[in-house]
C-alpha cells in the first residue's frame, strides 16, 4: 500500500520533468531568447539576413551528442546566463564562440569530395581568378595539427559578417589584406572580431609556415586555376 503512492509521486515527477523539458528546451533553443540573455545582439543581427537564416543558434553552437548538449547548451548556457545577471557581459565586439567542424560538416558533408570549385559556382569577382579547394586536405590537415581548427578557421564569420567588395556572399577573406585597396571591417580596432574579419589565406599560406615538414606555398597557382590568373600573371 505504501509503494503505490510513492510510484505514483515519481511517475508524475516524472512526467512533470518531460512536460517541462517539451517547453523549455525549444524555448531556450530560439534564437530570439539567446540573444536576449546572451549580448550578442549584433550577431543575432547579421544572422537575421545570412544564408544560415533559417539555422539556429542551437543548430550550430551545440554538438550534436548527449556531451555536447550537456555541456555546449546547459553548463555554458546556464554560465552565460548568470554572467549576464550578475556580472559583467562580454563586449559583443570581444565574443568568441566555437563551432565543431562535424556540426558544419552534418550539412555540408558534400564539401568534403570537392577538389575544385567550378567557377560558375563562385561569386564574382573570385570568378575571374578561379580556385581550387581541397576540403578534406585542409580538414585533415588541420586534425593533425591539433590547434583546434577546423571549419570556421577559414569560414568564421560566414553566418556572422557583411560581404565585402561587391561580394554577393559573406566568403573567406582569401588574400584582400594584400589588396591595393584593403577592406577594414566595423569592428573596433584591437578586438578579437576585428582581428578574426582581418585574417586571410596568408595566415597559413605565408610561405613560412609548414606543414608535415614542408612549406606552405603562396605560389598564386596553388589555389588559383592557372589558365585563369595567367592574364594576371603576364601584366
Amino acid at each position: 500500500m505504501i509503494r503505490k503512492p510513492r510510484a505514483l509521486v515519481i511517475g508524475a515527477m516524472v512526467a512533470g520533468a518531460l512536460a517541462f523539458g517539451g517547453v523549455a528546451v525549444p524555448l531556450t533553443s530560439h534564437p530570439k531568447l539567446c540573444a536576449s540573455c546572451h549580448n550578442i545582439r549584433p550577431s543575432y543581427e547579421s544572422w537575421l539576413v545570412s544564408s544560415h537564416k533559417t539555422v539556429t543558434c542551437v543548430d550550430c553552437h551545440v554538438r550534436p551528442t548527449v556531451e555536447g548538449y550537456l555541456q555546449d547548451k546547459v553548463i555554458v548556457g546556464l554560465r552565460d546566463v548568470a554572467i549576464y545577471v550578475f556580472g559583467t557581459p562580454t563586449d559583443p565586439h570581444n565574443l568568441q564562440a566555437t563551432v565543431s567542424s562535424e556540426v558544419c560538416l552534418g550539412c555540408h558533408q558534400a564539401i568534403l569530395r570537392v577538389s575544385e570549385i567550378a567557377v560558375r559556382d563562385l561569386p564574382p569577382p573570385v570568378k575571374d581568378v578561379g580556385l581550387i579547394m581541397s576540403h578534406r586536405k585542409h580538414i585533415e590537415a588541420f586534425a593533425k595539427r591539433d590547434k583546434g581548427e577546423g571549419c570556421t578557421t577559414c569560414h568564421s564569420r560566414v553566418v556572422h559578417e557583411k560581404p565585402i567588395k561587391g561580394y554577393p556572399i559573406v566568403i573567406p577573406r582569401g588574400h584582400v589584406a594584400s589588396d591595393p585597396k584593403p577592406y577594414y571591417p566595423d569592428h573596433p580596432e584591437g578586438t578579437k572580431l576585428r582581428a578574426v574579419a582581418l585574417a586571410d589565406c596568408f595566415r597559413c599560406h605565408d610561405g613560412k609556415t609548414t606543414h608535415e615538414g614542408k612549406v606552405l606555398s603562396k605560389k598564386c597557382e596553388i589555389c588559383h586555376l592557372p589558365e585563369k590568373i595567367a592574364i594576371f600573371l603576364s601584366n
